[in-house]
């Protein structure tokens, strides 16, 4: 069963949060704040995380950066394309705009855990395009090519 971790510091918005991806089968775990989000999340044993960003202590974009290794999908009420824009070039898995339907946010849950939980292949070649995922590196025709670590998410 995946455990989903919840930073949201309003409660009744975490407490929809949490009901609905229960009642989908998933575990979870709530932080109020963003120094709490970060200690729980660094602590290990979530699959993924919900994130507020508008939270006292630390915000979410300040959070996010630390967050890694973890698929993220964003929950804010900042409707803005360059903020959705800036976050998912930024590290975050998904972004969903509150207000938000449940069905759909336990449907995006499901898809972002299925796909970061998908076996990677070692190697991927297309063409002259080499792309090795053990050592973090793509060639093309044989040569090196120097990615920026937004690029090579990408």
């Amino acid at each position: 069963m995946a455990k989903i971790l919840i930073i949201e510091d309003d409660r009744a918005i975490s407490d929809i949060e949490r009901d609905y991806l229960e009642l989908s089968g998933f575990e979870t775990g709530v932080a109020y704040d963003g120094v709490d989000g970060l200690n729980k999340a660094l602590s290990g044993g979530f699959d993924l995380i919900l994130l507020d960003l508008m939270l006292p202590g630390l915000s979410g974009e300040e959070l996010l950066p630390q967050l890694h290794g973890i698929p993220v999908i964003v929950v804010s009420a900042k409707a803005a394309v360059c903020d959705k824009v800036g976050l998912l070039l930024g590290g975050a898995a998904d972004y969903i705009t509150k207000p938000f339907d449940t069905d759909e946010l336990t449907a995006r849950v499901a898809v972002r855990l299925r796909e970061y939980s998908a076996p990677l292949a070692a190697v991927y070649v297309h063409g002259s395009l080499r792309l090795d995922t053990a050592s973090h590196t793509l060639t093309a025709a044989g040569k090196p090519v120097s990615l920026t670590r937004t690029e090579y998410a990408i």
